[in-house]
């Protein structure tokens, strides 16, 4: 319905919107297919006033009595203003006084902010005080499923999982929950599809992690269900940037809107758009809870065709790294080390008897061993030998010499970066932001304090060797200066590499994969690389991690 004010700069509409979850419209279904006879007794009006009502959340009516529930809500409803919103009351008493001479029982379907003022207007048999207006012609529409958000009064996803159990005849008691959670792991899967190995690792502990947070930003909030921004803005804190836009994108999409043969309707905030482009500002004849919108900073994935323009005007004389990058991968390196010198000291330690000072702690398993004499040995940790200057990092071995075409050797920028020989993905296969790429590396060697090297992958003295790897390790026994390399990788060493650190006169002291956080080695592998040093000017608007 349209108001037709010349003077107005956008018309005036008012809408009915035919929402699944709506209560009046679910009962109007109801009717239809139980064949009870439906009568609409509110006042026509060409301009119509909507008023929100800021009600309790419905959720609580599936554990409070609908008798408690309405005797906590209805004494703290605001009385309608003067003007149409008591007049429309008034009418609805009136009609429902004439259309009790004709039915025996009547259910009055209406909202909970007018029930009161009805049931007053009834009881004191109120007469009307306006008549119907002239209104204009009714249209139907089918709503854009790009903006059904802005319609409907559940999220789009959770009404679509209503009307699939409606038509196969399934129970939806809990969809109210269980929808979140079906939601979440349907965001879950896309966006593994989506990332593959270079996206965080969704657990189910994650996923516990992430209800929490929402159901505990839905408290602060004080909702017992959560609304799209307190799941998009829990995804982001949980997982990162790209889940949450996976929730947010699959919150929105409803299946149902291609059966409808209507013209499309474009919805906005209190606004829709016509197919023939013109701007109408909305009033909703069936308001629900006061929405408000608020902004959550998300950084999308860039789109193909952008991702091909950045990568056509990458200059390759110049390449840069992501110092807060150089900063994760460097105190990454400084633990590994830490780990390795560990090791390399339990290697080296000793049992002896107590006498008379109990060393470095008692030797359980000796001292057990030993039972039967009635002595007690103890443990004799020597301090480590030498140091460590050389770190070898195997996130995927052995590796596919085709999936990790970029083979670089970077040279420290200062004194506090390590010299680094890796090879990793293409960056310009994924390109985040111009002049910004992002790769994930395969494998890594560290020399630490830095020190000028040849670039390994272009010297023919380490030729010989066949795979990445080896030709990492056999760098690290030639530039290493110390005695021990130390070695992350998820299996330890085999003979062949032992016997190539031999040839060296080196040791290699194993750390395991295994020992640290599979979602820090995640996020670690990823990196970004920058096409000159003034791209970091802007680089940290392009770059969120997975």
């Amino acid at each position: 319905e349209e108001d037709d004010d010349d003077d107005d700069a956008q018309r005036l509409c008012s809408y009915v919107p035919i929402d699944p979850c709506q209560g009046v419209i679910a009962a109007l279904r109801i009717a239809m297919m139980e064949h009870i006879d439906r009568h609409f007794i509110d006042l026509e009006t060409q301009r119509f006033e909507s008023i929100s009502a800021s009600l309790p959340d419905p959720y609580a009516l599936k554990k409070v009595p609908l008798e408690k529930f309405a005797a906590a809500v209805l004494p703290a409803l605001n009385k309608l203003p003067e003007g149409q919103p008591l007049n429309r009351c008034t009418m609805m008493a009136h009609r429902l006084r004439e259309l009790e001479k004709k039915y025996k029982s009547i259910l009055l379907v209406c909202s909970l902010s007018d029930w009161p003022w009805i049931h007053d207007a009834y009881i004191d048999q109120q007469q009307p005080l306006v008549e119907d207006e002239e209104v204009n012609e009714t249209s139907i529409y089918s709503a854009d499923s790009e903006t059904l958000l802005f319609m409907l009064g559940e999220l789009p996803y959770i009404t679509g999982l209503y009307e699939a159990a409606r038509s196969e005849l399934e129970d939806d008691e809990n969809l109210s929950v269980d929808g979140i959670k079906e939601l979440a792991l349907t965001a879950r899967d896309r966006y593994r599809l989506e990332l593959k190995s270079k996206g965080r690792k969704i657990t189910p502990k994650l996923l516990s992690v992430y209800f929490r947070y929402v159901r505990n930003l839905s408290l602060i909030e004080r909702r017992m269900t959560p609304d799209l921004y307190t799941l998009v803005k829990a995804a982001q804190q949980v997982a990162g940037d790209q889940f949450a836009i996976q929730i947010a994108e699959t919150s929105r999409e409803y299946p149902f809107v291609h059966l409808l043969p209507f013209e499309k309707l474009s919805f906005g905030i209190e606004q829709a758009q016509l197919p023939n482009g013109t701007m109408l500002e909305m009033s909703n004849r069936l308001p629900g809870n006061p929405i408000s919108w608020r902004n959550c900073e998300l950084t999308p994935k860039p789109p193909k065709p952008k991702q091909d323009e950045w990568e056509m005007k990458w200059d390759p004389f110049k390449q840069c790294s992501w110092p807060p990058e150089d900063v994760a991968i460097e105190k990454f390196r400084t633990s590994v080390k830490d780990h390795a010198l560990n090791l390399l000291g339990v290697d080296l330690a000793r049992t002896e008897k107590f006498t008379t000072s109990m060393k470095d702690g008692l030797d359980l398993r000796e001292t057990l061993r030993n039972w039967h004499t009635g002595e007690l040995h103890v443990k004799v940790l020597p301090p480590s030998r030498g140091k460590l200057d050389c770190v070898i990092m195997l996130f995927d071995s052995p590796a596919d010499p085709r999936d990790y075409p970029y083979r670089l050797t970077w040279h420290a920028e200062h004194q506090d970066e390590s010299t680094l020989a890796f090879f990793a993905t293409d960056y310009r296969k994924d390109m985040v932001g111009p002049g910004i790429g992002m790769a994930n590396y395969g494998g890594a060697l560290f020399l630490f304090p830095p020190r000028p090297v040849q670039d390994i992958w272009n010297d023919f003295q380490f030729d010989f060797v066949d795979t990445l790897e080896e030709r990492l390790l056999v760098a690290a026994c030639h530039y290493s200066q110390e005695p021990h390399i130390a070695l992350l990788s998820e299996a330890p060493p085999g003979i062949g590499w032992r016997r190539l650190a031999k040839r060296y006169q080196k040791k290699l002291i194993h750390v395991p994969l295994g020992r640290f956080s599979q979602e820090t080695i995640q996020q670690l592998r990823m990196f970004h690389v920058l096409n000159g040093q003034n791209i970091r000017s802007y680089a940290a608007h392009y770059i969120r991690k997975a």
